[in-house]
């Protein structure tokens, strides 16, 4: 059994990121998830990024420290989108990570915002639509395939679902696909077993 910590995206912690929470949790573990906009959901990603701009980076941090008081360091850290490059931020310099599952967001390890190397014998996944305009159009996907080539297969997993969808994985979304987000679900759930 794991214990994770799942970051919602911009569009606030909705019915379906809650969704795949409990996906995770009827494979055995243990979820948490925080809800870093206290409630908002917002209408759009272009709504989300307004919200998330107006929130200074301290609120979030501390709303993110608030999240994680009282739990213990060997955690999981997942998110989507938004929310996957703050758990990818608490994977890479928080001690006792014991993995990592990134959904349609990957932050380059050499990008002048990097958040350091990739710490040893990290396990990682990274899941996102082939044509995507932020996961595949940004870089992100290039950078996770670097980082593939960098600690080996055995380490880093990146997984390309057919599709241009971004947030695909919220079954609450329009941009929901059910069936990418079952093999999600699955390779997720087969890297959580593998951590134990």
């Amino acid at each position: 059994m794991a214990e994770i910590v799942l970051f919602h995206h911009v569009q606030g912690a909705t019915p379906g990121v809650h969704a795949f929470a409990d996906a995770l949790r009827d494979g055995g573990h243990v979820v948490h998830v925080p809800d870093l906009f206290d409630g908002a959901l917002p209408e759009s990603i272009e709504a989300g990024l307004a919200l998330m701009a107006g929130l200074a980076d301290h609120v979030v941090a501390e709303r993110t420290d608030r999240a994680l008081a009282g739990l213990p360091a060997e955690l999981v850290y997942a998110g989507f989108s938004w929310g996957g490059s703050i758990a990818q931020r608490l994977a890479q310099t928080r001690p006792g990570a014991r993995g990592a599952l990134l959904y349609e967001s990957f932050v380059s390890l050499s990008a002048e915002w990097s958040f350091g190397p990739w710490p040893a014998g990290l396990p990682v996944q990274v899941h996102g639509m082939a044509r995507d305009p932020f996961f595949a159009g940004e870089g992100d996907l290039d950078a996770a395939r670097e980082l593939v080539a960098e600690v080996g297969p055995e380490l880093a997993e990146v997984f390309v679902y057919d599709g241009d969808a971004h947030l695909f994985t919220d079954a609450s979304l329009p941009s929901s696909d059910p069936v990418a987000t079952a093999l999600v679900l699955e390779r997720s759930l087969e890297l959580l077993a593998r951590i134990g």
